[in-house]
Formats: structure tokens, sequence, C-alpha cells
């Protein structure tokens, strides 16, 4: 099935239930009201079908970081504090990779002087830039008609090889272990996990809700959640056997997903609804809503894990903002308005913490905000549609894919 998500007509009608567009573009699929919901029957299915992926991705080597999660009080992102880099992304130039997914290309910022230094071809319907597992290798996965992931190498900033063909790659996750990569192919209702060397399919587990696409895994890694956008679902899956443990509906219209330091509360943006719900993942249930602003799409822990950075894309008017949310109160402590026209979407924390960088879905821009002070410190005009841009080098041990979720 083809998509066509054009950003710019994506946009929440406000005080009516109804969707103009996809939460991540436009698309041929729109959330039905009145729906009663995905049997929680479904399960994984063994593939034994030819392989989509190619023996030229780039070999990953484990990182030299312990697997074992260290004592602190930032729980599941104990290891992702400020600056506390590995030893494979020690010396790694930082740079934020944006995905420009009208153009098919990545624009390269340096953050520290907050120009573009580079653009490069990825594929068509560039969506996310993923760091590998491993941390040494960051792909760009490109569906709607790209059927590819684009291998970057971070220590030149550049393409590390020739792309690599993968079916309808919306996003990518990577299992706690890093057995797995688990590439999300939103429009075929389904979850391929695949050799993360190779990328070809080991397993895929098939999924009733519709517009699956964003993920996080427990703490301790049993099980992970993932959003469905189009009919305002939540699906279980257990890691191990990769079958789907249920479904949860909430409603609206549901994007990214985030657990808290604790690893008790879900957090999950709601595009529809301008906020985040609030769900116990291990009963599978909601306990909360807090409303932030105009649809609220991207979750990022700050680097001491006390709050949650909150983008709001800001509905018709384009009127974005950032929501912080105290993760001890559960509550929104701050809101920093980006001036109008603005629309931040996906993005990132720099590895010292002090700047969130976020892509102007549309409006073709990046912003950079001062963490310190919400203050907007740089928008930086770059291709058509941005989208899941990724920070590099983040503090953390392991990947657990999309834009940097690492623990």
């Amino acid at each position: 099935m083809v998509r066509h998500r054009r950003a710019a007509l994506c946009l929440v009608s406000l005080g009516v239930a109804a969707v103009t567009a996809c939460g991540s573009g436009s698309s041929k699929q729109t959330r039905s009201t009145g729906q009663t919901g995905p049997s929680s029957g479904s399960s994984s299915g063994s593939s034994s079908g030819s392989s989509s992926g190619s023996s030229s991705a780039p070999k990953q080597q484990p990182a030299s970081a312990s697997q074992s999660t260290p004592p602190s009080a930032a729980g599941v992102y104990a290891a992702d504090g400020p600056n506390m880099l590995v030893a494979a992304t020690r010396g790694v130039p930082s740079r934020v990779y944006v995905p420009n997914h009208g153009d098919g290309t990545i624009t390269v910022i340096d953050p520290a002087s907050k120009r573009v230094i580079d653009t490069f071809t990825s594929g068509p319907g560039t969506q996310h830039v993923i760091p590998a597992w491993d941390l040494r290798t960051l792909y760009a996965a490109n569906d709607e008609g790209g059927n590819s992931l684009t291998p970057v190498d971070p220590t030149t900033g550049r393409r590390g090889g020739p792309n690599i063909g993968v079916s309808d790659p919306y996003n990518m996750y990577f299992t706690p272990d890093g057995r797995y990569a688990i590439v999300i192919e939103e429009a075929e209702h389904k979850l391929t996990f695949r050799d993360p060397h190779t990328f070809r399919i080991q397993d895929t587990t098939h999924v009733t809700c519709s517009g699956v696409n964003h993920v996080d895994f427990s703490a301790d890694g049993a099980y992970f959640i993932a959003t469905c956008e189009f009919d305002g679902h939540l699906v279980k899956v257990d890691t191990a056997s990769h079958r789907v443990l249920g479904y949860l509906a909430i409603g609206g219209m549901p994007q990214d997903i985030k657990i808290d330091p604790a690893g008790k509360v879900w957090y999950v943006s709601d595009m529809q609804r301008g906020g985040v719900h609030l769900i116990d993942g291990d009963a599978l249930k909601e306990i909360g809503f807090v409303s932030t602003g105009p649809e609220a799409h991207g979750l990022y822990p700050s680097r001491d894990a006390s709050r949650l950075y909150i983008s709001n894309r800001g509905g018709p008017a384009d009127n974005g903002s950032v929501s912080v949310l105290d993760f001890a109160t559960r509550s929104v402590v701050a809101t920093w308005p980006i001036p109008a026209p603005s629309t931040p979407d996906m993005g990132g924390v720099s590895a010292d913490g002090q700047t969130l960088w976020l892509s102007g879905r549309r409006t073709n821009e990046v912003y950079a905000i001062d963490t310190t002070s919400g203050r907007l410190v740089a928008r930086i005009p770059v291709g058509h549609e941005p989208h899941g841009l990724a920070v590099w080098p983040q503090p953390g041990r392991y990947s657990l894919g999309h834009t940097g979720i690492l623990r």
C-alpha cells in the first residue's frame, strides 16, 4: 500500500472529533469514529519468506559499556545523564541529522555554529534517523516508495554505504539485548523482527490496530508498547515471544510514547486531544490525562530524568510550543512558546542536556531551544517536511531505536 504523508496538511480540527490528516503527515487512512477496537487475540507468526534485507549492512560491534543497569535516582534513564558517553560515541562529532521527508534527503547541522554543513540523498519518504543498537551507525528509514534504510557513518557525517532494501520502514527499534531490529511496517500492519546486521526477516508479528508507529520498552525489557495512531489504540507485545499480549483503546490520535524513570507510568502523546495519556503498562490501563497544547507529539526526557519535554505542533494556526512536565508531580510546570508560524515535531536533547532540538514539520525548519530558559536560540531552514531528526551522539549504553531512545 502506498501512502502519501503531506505534513503541511496535517492539522487537527480543534474542538471537533475529526482529523483532517494523520499525525506524521497525511494519509489515505484516517481515524474512524465509533470503532469497536481490535481483538486481543492477534499473535506473531514466523516468517520463512524471502528476505527483503541485504548483507551489505554495516556489521555491528557490541558497545563496550556494561549492559547492567547502574543504580541511580534516574532509574530507567540512569545511563543517559549529561555527557555520559561510552567508548562507541566518545569523540564522534556532534551533529543534528534531519530527514527531509518531502525531498528524500538528510540535512546535517553543526550544533555549535547552528548552521547547515551538508545535505545528501537518502531515499523517497525519509521519516526518521535511527541510531543502531551498538551506537556505531545511524539509519534513515525511507518508506512510502523508498522501502530502504540509508546507513550513515556518524564519524564522518556521511553515507555509510548503499541503501539496504527493507519493506515499509516507517520507524525502527531494537530489542534491549540487540538481537533483533524491529521494523515498524505501518502500512502493512505488522512488526518485522530482523537480523540487526543483515536485516533479513526472522519473525513477523501482525497487529490488528491501524497506524502502528512508535514504541517504548518496559524497564526490564520484557515487553514493549506501541501506539496505533489511526484508530486510537495501544498494543502490548512480549519481547521474547513477539506475541501480542493485548490492546488498549484510549481514543484520539496517539503518537509518541515514553516510560517514566521509575518504569511505572507510560506517557502517550495525543495529537487530537492535545495532551498526554498516562498508562499503567503492566496492567495496560489508562490512569490519567494531562493537557499540554495543540497537536501534542514528541516526548523527550531531560538529561537528569526529572522532566519530560513535550512538543506541541501548534494546530491550524501553526502556533507551536513545548510543554515541560515534571515526572514527580505528573503535571506541566512550564510552557515554552515558539514564535509562530512554528510546528515542532520530533527530535532529541543534546548530550549535555542544554539544548532541545526539534524539526518544524510544516514550516521546513529546525528549532534549537535552551532547556534552562526555554528560549528559542535558533531556527534553521532545512528541506521539505523535516521529520524525526536525531541529535548525535547521545549518552547511553545502547539504543532502542527511534530518534534516540537510549538506556
